[in-house]
């Protein structure tokens, strides 16, 4: 890659907060911390932010690296950056760790203040409403009042939607990218064993692991393993793996296929640099996320009131939030004749090809995106 279109070297920042905030479910949190980074200039009518919300196992750290040795950059990087399609030289992008995290913002593994002690179990449940809520707060302490857009993947499209239902004067466009208005109930399963692969791993500790000195590791494996799983295509594991042996079949539960050795490989590394308490935060608010169920189940009244434009995008290969989903928010947004483009990927990596180079989805962002216009009195 050339240095002209990589960010080079960043460093995360940390904002902390000592008003309260009142979670969806009644709890709340008298302080907390988000940490976040930050690329690109903003500019001097603050009108060219872009925030960048992070799906399930997604952080704070979207491009970039943090030293030269790094041998991966930040999640996106492939999309953000000078003259990449969220190009860094018109907009001022910001990635945030949400709350429940296990990267710096407060969470189940930071430190409670009321204890001086992990918080563990203790750590509310907190819901894509809350980590907008807190998101909106974050943007106050930078001084800005509205983003030229919002953008996420997955449970990051759920954020960018809320964004605009929320906050509707503060989203000039919203781009929902793999996603969808709610679960369906087989992804709703699919987080349940993953969380009960947790929740009954000897070493859970109902939580409090971290005061045990131990880790929850072979479950939080088996979500992951079951996770990536549903993140991929039938078709691109064919081509990836197939049915493809290590070695000799040697009759045994040991590694024998490629695929097998591939998912023992990325539970390993998940379970080394993620929190196992966060995970189920996370697919708890996933699970939770419906704005239509204030509505009587009516997107289309959920939506009536938003004022962003939008991008929706969706890949023919993903069946964990499948085409269907994003053309329900296409409809419910087209019934109430609010301004929406919509885009269907043909693409094979499943539901992770919103990770992916693809040329022709980064093709349609960075047109989408080359559109918004920011500077002076006519940002739109």
């Amino acid at each position: 890659m050339s240095e002209n279109n990589t960010i080079g070297i960043v460093a995360p920042q940390t904002a902390h907060f000592n008003e309260p905030l009142t979670l969806k479910s009644g709890a709340a949190l008298s302080q907390f911390d988000l940490v976040y980074e930050t690329y690109g200039t903003l500019n001097a009518d603050k009108s060219n932010a872009v925030l960048i919300c992070h799906a399930l196992s997604g952080t704070h750290h979207v491009a970039g690296k943090y030293s030269e040795k790094d041998k991966y950059p930040g999640w996106w990087d492939n999309l953000v950056g000078p003259n990449k399609p969220l190009d860094t030289n018109k907009f001022f992008v910001i990635g945030v760790n949400n709350l429940g995290g296990c990267h710096g913002s407060s969470g189940p593994v930071s430190t409670n203040p009321a204890t001086g002690k992990p918080w563990g179990s203790e750590f509310p449940i907190v819901t894509v409403e809350d980590w907008v809520n807190s998101q909106a707060r974050l943007l106050d302490q930078l001084g800005i009042t509205q983003l030229a857009a919002v953008i996420g993947g997955s449970l990051g499209g759920m954020q960018a939607l809320q964004w605009t239902i929320a906050y509707p004067d503060r989203v000039r466009h919203a781009l929902v990218i793999a996603s969808a208005p709610n679960l369906t109930a087989q992804n709703m399963a699919f987080n349940e064993v993953a969380r009960q692969a947790i929740i009954t791993d000897p070493e859970f500790h109902g939580g409090d692991y971290y005061e045990h000195g131990v880790v929850p590791r072979r479950g939080l494996r088996i979500a992951r393993m079951l996770g990536h799983i549903t993140y991929l295509s039938d078709d691109a594991m064919g081509e990836k793996f197939g049915r493809k042996l290590k070695d000799s079949i040697k009759y045994s539960f040991d590694v024998e296929f490629e695929m097998e050795s591939y998912l023992r490989y990325q539970g390993d590394k998940f379970a080394g640099e993620f929190d196992a308490n966060t995970y189920l935060r996370m697919t708890r608010a996933l699970d939770y996320y419906d704005p239509a169920l204030a509505y009587g189940g009516d997107l289309s009244k959920t939506l009536s009131q938003v004022k962003a434009k939008f991008l929706v995008l969706s890949f023919t290969s993903d069946w964990r939030f499948s085409p269907a989903r994003s053309r329900e928010i296409v409809k419910a947004l087209l019934d109430n004749e609010r301004t929406v483009s919509y885009a269907e990927v043909t693409a094979a990596h499943g539901h992770d090809a919103f990770l992916m180079p693809d040329e022709h989805y980064h093709a349609i962002l960075r047109t989408y995106l080359s559109n918004i216009e920011v500077g002076g009195n006519h940002a739109k």
